[in-house]
């Protein structure tokens, strides 16, 4: 019997346990220290306040009970990996494996050169920490409904640091709620305005034009307005300073503008980047260590031209089936090509029944349409998460009934 570990229940975890589970012969270990799948994806909705917490958290020892063959889950937190002994250590354990797939994800990088980020700003990249915010964007609502439009008070901005994927979204879906809300809770809601910095000359750095103009013309409709070529130098709690002179005050302060990935002990040096991401060679494969796997945005990926992929949740997904089937081709002692994938296409959700897309580099969607091809895509992913967990729930009644 041949051992899997996989350490990490985020996007490319999952699907390198779909591709692996149910192969005569293995068994797969799945460990996180939390007990859910975190939908990063669907943080925006969730903010914001139009998806409630089962539509972006799936418990992960069901999801593991759904598989016919056996799928172990672990809810426990990994603090020693030895590569010469092929064990990891847990709280009170140590597991063997003959195949390691480390997809541990990232983390914000709330950017030390920046004084008071961490402790004045929240993160998305933590279920906790989106929690935290939404609750902050709720009481807000709430406030502006109690108080009337001549309060003290006055305008409460809220502020979002970067303007990649996360940081559009969410400022789109926060505009557009607002929007909505001013007929149904009162003109009061119209003083929150949002705000979207980043020290990048332009919004979605590194998309199409097409992307980047209709994105844009999108959150100045909204309202948003967009602060770019704006370099933060530090934060309290109530104030931004920018490094040339300007000043913002806020209400609450979201960041989105980096991340970094989290470190456990390892038994010898792995070569990482900047943000401590593993650098592996062309099978994905943690150099002098065959049978280690790094997947998802925990790693610095390249396409077959050499180009970094981008740290989303397609890119996790596609290293994840390159890595399974890396395996697959391992126990039958078969070789495999070198990993090569691209982006198969971006879709920005941009407030309501709006987005952006673009697939394939040559099909343009936007509006309505772009919405509903977004939707479809996530909701074809969270139907099959759903159905492994009802099945798993199921059968784990049945087995604590006996």
């Amino acid at each position: 019997m041949k051992k899997i570990i996989v350490i990490g229940g985020g996007y490319g975890g999952l699907r390198a346990v779909e591709n692996l589970a149910g192969i005569d012969g293995l068994h797969i270990t799945l460990i996180d220290k939390h007990p859910y799948h975190y939908l990063q994806t669907e943080a925006y909705g969730y903010i914001a306040g139009r998806f409630d917490l089962p539509d972006i958290a799936v418990d992960l020892k069901n999801w593991c009970f759904g598989f016919k063959k056996w799928v172990e889950f672990l809810h426990d937190e990994v603090t020693y990996v030895d590569f010469k002994d092929q064990t990891v250590q847990l709280s009170d354990k140590k597991l063997h494996y003959d195949y390691l797939i480390m997809a541990i994800g990232a983390e914000t990088n709330f950017f030390s050169f920046i004084e008071g980020l961490r402790e004045n700003s929240f993160g998305v990249k933590k279920l906790q920490r989106a929690f935290n915010f939404r609750t902050a964007f709720e009481r807000l609502l709430y406030n502006k409904m109690e108080s009337p439009l001549d309060s003290d008070k006055g305008v409460l901005n809220i502020a979002i640091g970067g303007a990649g994927l996360s940081g559009v979204e969410i400022a789109a879906e926060m505009a557009d709620v607002i929007k909505k809300h001013t007929k149904s809770i009162g003109e009061s809601t119209q003083e929150i305005k949002i705000y979207l910095i980043d020290a990048s000359s332009t919004i979605l750095p590194g998309m199409s034009d097409y992307i980047i103009k209709n994105t844009h013309q999108r959150l100045e409709e909204l309202g948003i307005n967009i602060m770019t070529d704006s370099f933060i130098e530090r934060v309290n709690s109530t104030n931004i300073c920018f490094k040339d002179g300007r000043q913002l005050d806020f209400f609450f302060m979201i960041f989105t503008g980096g991340i970094k990935v989290p470190s456990f002990k390892l038994s010898r040096e792995v070569e990482r980047n900047r943000i401590n991401q593993f650098i592996v060679n062309e099978y994905l494969r943690i150099p002098e260590a065959s049978n280690v796997f790094a997947i998802g945005d925990c790693v610095e990926i390249h396409d077959a031209k050499g180009e970094i992929l981008p740290p989303t949740a397609q890119t996790a997904e596609r290293s994840a089936e390159y890595v399974a089937k890396n395996i697959k081709h391992s126990l039958v002692h078969q070789k495999v090509k070198p990993f090569d994938a691209s982006i198969d296409g971006v879709f920005v959700a941009l407030g309501g029944k709006y987005a952006v897309g673009e697939m394939f580099k040559v099909i343009k969607v936007k509006g309505y349409s772009a919405y509903l091809l977004k939707k479809l895509i996530t909701y074809t992913y969270y139907i099959g998460l759903k159905l492994r967990v009802n099945t798993g729930f199921k059968k784990r009644t049945e087995t604590l009934d006996k």
